[in-house]
């Protein structure tokens, strides 16, 4: 499937009254530090096979929405508002990618948080042109239908039976069509998008979801869903990053985001701002994305002379997107010159502004070379960042 185009929808333009509404609608309730749909969008920002990923959202939730997107690149990740009921809310999200038709698209609730990589695989591994899938859990529970009154009025052999769960996959041109027909006849008695496919004659393969990946439905779901966050393991990446520039004709550096008066300045990428650089390189690698030339290649003109905070916060955009949140940053600056100590808060706070981290969480140190090599002879600093993020952990088995 790795040539098919891939696309997702993320339903969450619901009200969730069932849940509560005295902290918003459900999919923005927060759970270990995150709303309950960051959660849920993270588990398809962070998979490879997944180009765009369109959130249907209430036209009152555009500030919940951007909040809980904070950091995610809107070039992949987009809203567009929900109709009366998640049938047209999902008509509407098939729309929005009707304009670039995908081959596929994967329709998932924005109230389940735990959908992991492991449940998308199995689904994508499962697609073809001529079927649906659904990711399901065989029902455990006996099932007992009730008359009127109340009382049991016979045993449901529960053997083929399933619970449904998303991410639900279809054929986009499929699944549209239907949605669009069964729209245009009236139909609005769907609960799913499968039983839309079923109608309109596409098969549906069942595929193995998992007991994890709950609905947020009651207030008890959430109280659920913390104690599943409270028994993972945070990952924990800490990324090395080193830098150096010579000196040149100038008047000034710039040194984290600085501008620091000298009789010298630094030449190279940029604005040579060597500890930026080298805190760049320390970020990127806690995801294994490469060092700063591969994201911003020295030999392309448009990066000369820029401000150095731009590969900051690119790279930090790159963590957040994966769910990481800084918990240090801590550089070393080797000179003999200029004085590092003048300017330590105002690097603090600069680095703090690109990191999103409070002071407390970012160190700036300088050093001298004792006098030797190439910065002992005054010919150019270098710089050593660390960075440490912690990420979304894993449910353990």
């Amino acid at each position: 499937m790795a040539e098919q185009r891939i696309d997702a929808i993320i339903v969450a333009a619901g009200r969730g009254e069932r849940a509560g509404q005295a902290d918003g609608p459900k999919q923005y309730r927060r759970i270990g530090g995150k709303a309950v749909l960051r959660h849920a969008l993270d588990r398809y920002v962070t998979h490879p096979a997944i180009r765009r990923i369109v959130v249907v959202i209430h036209g009152d939730d555009a500030a919940l929405f951007a909040e809980a997107a904070a950091g995610l690149d809107p070039r992949r990740v987009s809203a567009v508002v929900g109709g009366a009921d998640r049938q047209d809310s999902v008509l509407n999200g098939l729309e929005a990618l009707a304009g670039d038709v995908p081959d596929h698209v994967l329709i998932h609730d924005g109230a389940r948080p735990f959908c992991d990589h492991a449940i998308i695989d199995r689904v994508l591994d499962a697609m073809s042109p001529d079927s649906g899938v659904l990711a399901a859990v065989p029902v455990s529970d006996t099932l007992k239908k009730a008359d009127d009154a109340g009382h049991v009025a016979g045993t449901i052999a529960r053997d083929r039976l399933h619970g449904a769960q998303t991410p639900q996959a279809f054929p986009f041109a499929f699944i549209l069509d239907a949605h669009r027909r069964a729209k245009a006849q009236g139909h609005a008695r769907f609960t799913d998008d499968a039983a839309i496919a079923e109608w309109a004659g596409l098969p549906v393969r069942l595929v193995a979801g998992s007991p994890d990946n709950i609905k947020i439905t009651w207030p008890r779901d959430i109280a659920m869903a913390e104690r599943i966050l409270g028994a993972t393991f945070p990952d924990v990446r800490t990324g090395n990053g080193y830098d150096v520039h010579t000196f040149g004709p100038g008047d000034h550096v710039w040194l984290c985001g600085v501008k620091i008066p000298h009789d010298r300045t630094l030449s190279g990428h940029s604005d040579a701002d060597v500890g930026l650089h080298a805190l760049t390189d320390a970020l990127l690698a806690t995801i294994g994305a490469g060092d700063i030339g591969t994201h911003f290649p020295p030999s392309d003109p448009q990066w000369k002379g820029v401000p150095s905070r731009i590969f900051v916060e690119h790279a930090v955009g790159l963590v957040k997107a994966r769910g990481g949140r800084i918990a240090n940053a801590d550089i070393t600056l080797i000179a003999e010159a200029p004085k590092v100590g003048p300017h330590r808060a105002a690097m603090t706070e600069a680095l703090c502004a690109m990191l999103g981290t409070g002071a407390d969480r970012v160190s700036i140190k300088a050093t001298t070379n004792e006098k030797m090599g190439f910065v002992g002879r005054r010919e150019g600093i270098a710089a050593i960042a660390t960075a440490s993020v912690v990420y979304p952990g894993e449910v353990p088995e």
